[in-house]
């Protein structure tokens, strides 16, 4: 069974969420894959230990309850099926999708770089804590250290807290001094500024960097640096958080050019590839706000409605100059590239260590002649550490993109019909 619409959207976090409604509104069938069993994102995660936002309810009742609109979840993208075609597969089946316009909304993930112990158990990410704890992860009375930059920090901090643990530490690696031009940028947007004057945690500490993951079997404290200083804390969990990348893989697969390790859009949210368009973090992070605004865009112009589109320019550009502010005042510092040891594993799926693939010259070399990036997780976390340390671009993946059914990749030696 294939299926064809006027705008495929990939991806139902707040930019697709806004990009499908927009599109429908404007009289267009829309189809909206994504791979999480409910919509929302990383942003919005629903789960047994939170509450969604009322505007993220709003959203997904919007999009469930339009007639126009057709949703797909806990589905992932395998391949391309010819110029204007998806080849799609959930629990059950594989099939294609046909379109018009596509509006890839693929988000960001988490930037993870190596330092020694950071493979010991009780170390994640600091949007990966929230994640779990989301999911139900019981962390009453466990202690937590949480390290990094920018305000994710404080976020996953306030989760861990609202679940009952205690948080003995923010260490954001920002000097006090940036921190603060930040903070006197927030009264500009000030939900914003009510926002993280909510979330101000007492353990917050700028200029302090994660050094060490300290233990034998699993984490027991943690080592930290602020200027000469150094400290030393016993604790449960250490959840890290170096930024955002844009997660481009699907983008570069079909073709679409990037900037500053993003997918690269002009004021119409257009990529470099005609029909296809891009909104949210895959285009460079700058919070929920800027994704819905840019998603609307996005979804407004696939539909033929420009003019709807150009009213919302000037709030675009007022949320990507407090992106800009985020990025400016929270740029990691170049230090990071030195943290890890010859010795600290870079490729945790392989047990590749960090001397094994700095020998090298690119990514692709270091693929050949370690095996860096042919684990469980396909580069995405090493890949994007190596980009960072060596300045290394990863190549666009090859299909399938994902896991599939053998069944379901024979759907592209099908002739497509439109059902």
């Amino acid at each position: 069974m294939n299926q064809s619409t006027d705008v495929l959207i990939i991806g139902a976090g707040p930019a697709g969420l806004s990009a499908a409604l927009a599109a429908a509104s404007d009289g267009a069938r829309v189809v909206l894959v994504d791979d999480n069993p409910l919509p929302g994102g990383q942003i919005w995660r629903d789960g047994a230990q939170t509450r969604v936002p009322a505007q993220a309810r709003l959203l997904r009742e919007g999009v469930d309850n339009h007639a126009a609109i057709q949703r797909h979840a806990a589905t992932r993208v395998v391949a391309r099926a010819g110029s204007d075609g998806l080849l799609v597969e959930d629990a059950e089946r594989g099939w294609v999708i046909g379109y018009h316009r596509l509006i890839l909304c693929t988000g960001a993930r988490e930037l993870l770089l190596p330092f020694p112990g950071w493979t010991l158990p009780g170390v994640t990410g600091a949007g990966g804590l929230q994640a779990l704890i989301k999911g139900g992860l019981p962390v009453t009375g466990e202690r937590i250290v949480i390290a990094g930059s920018g305000p994710l920090l404080l976020a996953s901090a306030s989760t861990a807290k609202q679940a009952g643990a205690k948080v003995l530490r923010i260490a954001e690696q920002a000097a006090a001094g940036s921190v603060a031009g930040f903070a006197l940028q927030l009264p500009r947007w000030p939900h914003k500024w009510l926002q993280a004057f909510g979330l101000f945690d007492r353990g917050y500490r700028p200029g302090t960097r994660v050094t060490t993951a300290l233990g034998r079997d699993r984490l027991e404290g943690v080592r930290l640096q602020r200027g000469a200083r150094v400290e030393e804390l016993e604790c449960d969990r250490l959840a890290c958080g170096f930024g955002l990348i844009a997660n481009t893989g699907l983008g570069q697969a079909f073709g679409c050019a990037l900037a500053n390790d993003a997918i690269a859009v002009d004021t119409w949210q257009a990529t470099s590839v005609v029909g296809i368009h891009a909104a949210g973090e895959c285009t460079g992070f700058g919070g929920s706000e800027l994704a819905l605004v840019e998603g609307r865009i996005a979804g407004h112009v696939a539909a033929g409605n420009r003019e709807a589109a150009q009213r919302l320019w000037p709030a675009r550009a007022r949320w990507k100059r407090f992106a800009d502010a985020l990025h400016r005042y929270f740029a990691l510092d170049p230090a990071f590239k030195n943290f890890a040891n010859a010795d600290t594993l870079l490729c945790r799926c392989e047990d590749v260590p960090y001397a094994a693939v700095a020998g090298h010259g690119s990514w692709r070399e270091a693929k050949l002649a370690t095996r860096c990036g042919m684990g469980a997780c396909q580069g995405r976390i090493c890949g994007a550490a190596t980009r960072y340390l060596f300045d290394w671009q990863p190549a666009a993946p090859r299909p399938p993109f994902s896991p599939a059914r053998i069944d379901t990749l024979m759907k592209l030696e099908t002739p497509s019909q439109s059902g």
